[in-house]
């Protein structure tokens, strides 16, 4: 197992910004267990510790392993960044991960709650994957007419809820 996180990791140094991490044993066991989550379908976790433990580390490092270079998405902090902000990223990881069908591991964490509805959103992603008005009807639409091509090779027919209900799968699989 040492030898192919080892490996892995020098894959992600060689793509990304380097990480110096030493992979003792309780690492790698954690490792294991953030890229057996992430592989799961829904699969959520909330990593508790002090910080600088390498909990986002490790996490990135099983994101890469699951899904590849660029796997790992995050929000930027800014003081004008707002729930609107906020909202046009988890549009843009829907994307990703419902339109294009990849597998994104979105990284929050316990900084980037600058304001309390944010919480809002995160907990409605985390529970039913649907967050309320995340989507305008237009863009709605959009990703309906997006997806509808996946949807009925699926067999699940081409009907607009269908096609969005398809949709939502996706993202909750795939983030």
């Amino acid at each position: 197992m040492s030898a192919r996180l080892l490996e892995a990791l020098r894959e992600y140094n060689d793509t990304n910004a380097v990480m110096d991490l030493v992979l003792f044993e309780d690492a790698m066991k954690h490792v294991c267990k953030i890229s057996r989550i992430i592989a799961a379908d829904q699969g959520h976790a909330l990593l508790v510790g002090v910080g600088g433990s390498g909990k986002q580390s490790l996490s990135k490092l099983g994101s890469f392993i699951n899904f590849g270079s660029g796997s790992t998405v995050s929000i930027m902090i800014s003081s004008t960044y707002g729930l609107n902000d906020l909202k046009a990223d988890l549009q843009a990881f829907y994307m990703k991960a419902g339109v294009k069908d990849e597998g994104l591991m979105f990284l929050f964490t316990e900084g980037q709650i600058t304001n309390e509805r944010f919480l809002v959103s995160i907990n409605d992603l985390l529970s039913s994957g649907e967050i309320a008005d995340l989507f305008a009807a237009e863009d709605e639409d959009g990703i309906i007419n997006s997806v509808r091509p996946a949807c009925k090779g699926e067999g699940l027919g081409d009907a607009n809820d269908v096609c969005y209900k398809f949709f939502i799968d996706r993202v909750k699989r795939n983030l």
